[in-house]
């Protein structure tokens, strides 16, 4: 296979390019990277963790170097710049957390149902763990899998998306300054044909993307007999009370929904406020919304990058022209922008919208907010849960104790109250579950995220004298 284009999101020219993996370069790393695995899992979590350390060290002295090429390949705003800080905070996260996670999973002890019979624990690591991450969020969603895996003593085989290769390139530079890491950690690079390689050679499969191509994954691990753990999409709703404080609503709204271009699987994506105040709201949203920069003349100024993916854009465009032509009206915004070969939408509010157009039902992933009025609490969550995706989901109402009673009715694995957008306070001491379309497994973040690739064994030791099948009185009664 030839060389494959990468393009640039700013300019929309091919600046970059990669070589497509073979499924035998698939087959070659993965049999390098199942051999180094037991070594790296008999170093136990305190050997694994101080070479880990010692990556942290590499990552530190190039975070510049990944932040500029997370935001070659994403387009993306300040927060691209922050990637490789990022990544030092989710090594150094494990580090603490690792140990502590292996020894919760520890025990030794006598059974309760036969006294005499010692149990003790052992956790077996996956040989070899495939991670297929996406486009958005390139480096981040890659290492949210990758990293537990490592320190729970599994080999990961990376497939980043081809649409956005440089960040992991330049990653693994830092990677091959550490050789015991190198060997256990790898990528291979390709369109969707070398992650089903991929699959094909794991032992577990963790992916992040699509529904459409989330199922085919799961698929084709079912074939397998292999576990998988899913991340797919959201159409994440976020209601507002009436007795919602209307400019705290607006903003956090406005965040939720535009941030990082909407390229977000948790951006809020459909609004539902009060009918008393739905006009209010809607103004001062768009108010608000005409004062967000585009990043065209400076990607660390502005606020709204680029679409990272061209044909992203269009699907966009798709969703807004379905609502206009069933009848909503856009309030601002609603043109994609082509602005020195970047493709670039201004927030864009839409009212009049309802379920019946693809812009409430179908993830947009872009920066629009369509916005639909409710007249009571009971109907604001059935517009809520009318839908196939249950990521997270937002309340913003008078008082914390009205968000929570609502927030506790959605079918979402993270609520957000009084505001949006919290997924980060989350990190690795809160594990939540994806409702619906929006995952299978589990979770990816939490305490639970390290057990992903871990097997439990129990050994058990009779330390009493052995049974006697022939004192047993049961056996024969009845005959």
């Amino acid at each position: 296979m030839g060389k494959l284009e990468v393009i640039n999101p700013r300019t929309g020219t091919a600046d970059h390019a990669i070589t497509p993996a073979s499924r035998d370069d698939v087959a070659a790393k993965a049999a390098a990277l199942r051999e180094a695995q037991p070594a790296w899992e008999a170093l136990g979590v305190g050997g694994r963790c101080g070479v880990m350390a010692r990556w942290l060290q590499a990552v530190k002295a190039r975070a510049a170097d990944i932040g500029e090429a997370d935001a070659h390949d994403t387009g993306g705003c300040h927060t691209s710049y922050l990637q490789g800080f990022i990544t030092m905070g989710n090594i150094g996260g494990w580090l603490e957390d690792a140990p502590k996670a292996f020894a919760a999973l520890d025990y030794d002890a006598m059974s309760p149902s036969m006294p005499s019979v010692r149990v003790q624990s052992q956790v077996v690591a996956y040989p070899l763990v495939g991670v297929i991450s996406p486009w958005n969020a390139p480096l981040m969603l890659a290492l949210l899998d990758a990293v537990p895996a490592l320190f729970a003593g599994s080999s990961v085989l990376l497939k980043p998306s081809e649409v956005t290769p440089r960040v992991i390139e330049t990653l693994f530079e830092t990677v091959r300054e550490v050789p015991e890491l190198a060997a256990v950690f790898d990528y291979v690079a390709g369109p969707g044909a070398v992650g089903q390689a991929v699959i094909e050679q794991a032992d577990t499969v963790c992916f992040t993307g699509s529904v459409p191509t989330g199922r085919k994954v799961a698929v084709a691990c079912a074939e397998r007999l292999i576990p998988c753990h899913l991340e797919l999409g959201g159409k994440d709703p976020c209601i507002v009370t009436e007795s919602a404080d209307i400019e705290r609503a607006a903003t956090a709204v406005l965040r939720g929904a535009v941030y990082a271009t909407g390229q977000v699987c948790y951006s809020v994506e459909r609004v539902y406020v009060h009918e008393a105040i739905h006009d209010a709201f809607v103004a001062t949203l768009v108010e608000k919304a005409g004062e967000v920069r585009l990043n065209a003349d400076n990607p660390r100024g502005g606020h709204i990058g680029p679409f990272t993916h061209g044909p992203q854009a269009d699907i966009v465009a798709g969703h807004i022209a379905d609502a206009v032509a069933k009848g909503a009206k856009v309030q601002c915004g609603g043109e994609i922008e082509d602005i020195g070969g970047g493709r670039y939408l201004r927030p864009t509010v839409l009212t009049g919208v309802t379920h019946g157009m693809a812009i409430m039902q179908d993830e947009t992933f872009g920066p629009t907010i369509p916005v639909m009025a409710y007249s009571d609490t009971d109907e604001a969550v059935r517009l809520a849960n009318d839908t196939q995706f249950g990521l997270t989901a937002s309340v913003i109402a008078g008082s914390a104790e009205e968000a929570e009673a609502i927030g506790r009715r959605l079918n979402a694995g993270g609520i957000f109250l009084q505001d949006t957008f919290l997924t980060f306070a989350k990190m690795r001491t809160f594990g939540t579950d994806s409702f619906g379309w929006s995952g299978h497994g589990a979770p990816r973040i939490g305490p639970e995220s390290l057990r992903r690739f871990l097997r439990r064994k129990s050994l058990l030791t009779q330390t009493g004298e052995v049974a006697d099948i022939r004192n047993d009185h049961h056996l024969g009664e009845g005959a």
